[in-house]
Parts: structure tokens; C-alpha cells; sequence
């Protein structure tokens, strides 16, 4: 309950106190990447359960000679690597942790089509709501290995505590002004998980 109570206070007043800085990178959005200003992907929750996470677009809807979307180094621009690398990308999840479909601490939400690839071991992520932030995501977020990043997601779920969502939320900010992890490379977010043996 305390968990849930400083989730609703937390995004309610990040959304207010960012209303601002949300419209105006909305509209730098419209005017640099075209429309639709928001991108609404379908991602696990809470057992699993699928809701409509949003966030601001990177990527442009750029196609090759085939119809098919360029590859995402490509489509990516300046502007969306500035959004990715200063997480304004994420600011509008605060709606999704304001609803109760996130936390604002919690294993993030992958991809639906990752559900069946996960281990045992790498499915407790989802006992929890998922995150706008996370343990993983304070300890190296896109550059550590997909093991280290479930390794420490489990950890969190073993350990949490309204405690450790407080560190977690300094932690990030610090990770945020520091630019830190964002990327596993060059214009790119992490390698599609592909699944492994581990029990």
C-alpha cells in the first residue's frame, strides 16, 4: 500500500510539475519526427498481463526500396538519440505508474514476444508491476548482458523495499545527468533476447 500511494503522488506530480517540458517536446516531436507524437507499445505487466505502455517516439518510419521499416540504427535520429539519452523518451510512462499499470521502481517492461523465451528463474520478473526504473537500470541499464540484467531484476524482487525504491530513485537520477548506460552501442538499444537454458 505505501508501494502504490507514493507511485500515485510520484507520477501525479511529475506529470503536473513536467506539463510544460511534456508539451514542448511533444511538439518538437510532431515537427521533427512526424506523427503520432506518442508511441504505444503493448508490454507485460503484472503477471503478466498486457497493457499499453506510451512513451514520446525516437524513430522515424523511414522505408527501404521493399516497404519494410529500416533497421532502428537507421530510422533513429540526433533528436531521438538526444530524447533516448536524456530519458525524456520515458517521461510520459509516468501516465502508465499514475493508472497503476507500472511502478516507478520495478523490472522494465520488455516485449510481449519475449514471454515464452524466459527461464523459470527469468520469468519472476514479473511478480511485480514493472518500472519506469529499476535495479538493473541503476547497474548499467542497455550495457550489461541480458543474464546480468535478469540476475538483477530477481535480485530486486527478493530484496525490495520502500527503502531500496528510494535509493533506486536517486540512483537514477544520478544515472540520468550522467548519461550513463543508455545504449549497448551506437544508435542502438539492446539485442533482441532470444531466450537460454537457464533454470
Amino acid at each position: 500500500m505505501l508501494k502504490r500511494a507514493f507511485d500515485i503522488v510520484f507520477s501525479a506530480c511529475w506529470l503536473v510539475g513536467f506539463a510544460p517540458l511534456l508539451l514542448v517536446v511533444a511538439i518538437l516531436v510532431r515537427l521533427k519526427l512526424g506523427s503520432p507524437v506518442f508511441f504505444v507499445q503493448e508490454r507485460p505487466g503484472f503477471r503478466a498481463k498486457p497493457f499499453r505502455m506510451v512513451k514520446f517516439r525516437t524513430m522515424t518510419d523511414a522505408r527501404g526500396p521493399d516497404g519494410e521499416l529500416l533497421p532502428d540504427e537507421q530510422r533513429l535520429t540526433p533528436f531521438g538519440k538526444f530524447l533516448r539519452s536524456s530519458t525524456l523518451d520515458e517521461f510520459p510512462e509516468m501516465w502508465n505508474v499514475l493508472v497503476g499499470d507500472m511502478s516507478v521502481v520495478g523490472p522494465r517492461p520488455l516485449l510481449m514476444r519475449y514471454i515464452p523465451r524466459y527461464s523459470a528463474f527469468q520469468a519472476r520478473r514479473m511478480e511485480v508491476r514493472p518500472g519506469v526504473t529499476g535495479w538493473a537500470q541503476v547497474n548499467g541499464r542497455n550495457a550489461i548482458s541480458w543474464e546480468e540484467k535478469f540476475a538483477l531484476d530477481v535480485w530486486y524482487i527478493d530484496h525490495r523495499s520502500f527503502w531500496l525504491d528510494m535509493k533506486i530513485v536517486v540512483l537514477t537520477f544520478f544515472k540520468v545527468f550522467a548519461r550513463s548506460g543508455i545504449n549497448s552501442g551506437e544508435g542502438k538499444t539492446m539485442e533482441e533476447f532470444r531466450g537460454n537454458t537457464r533454470n
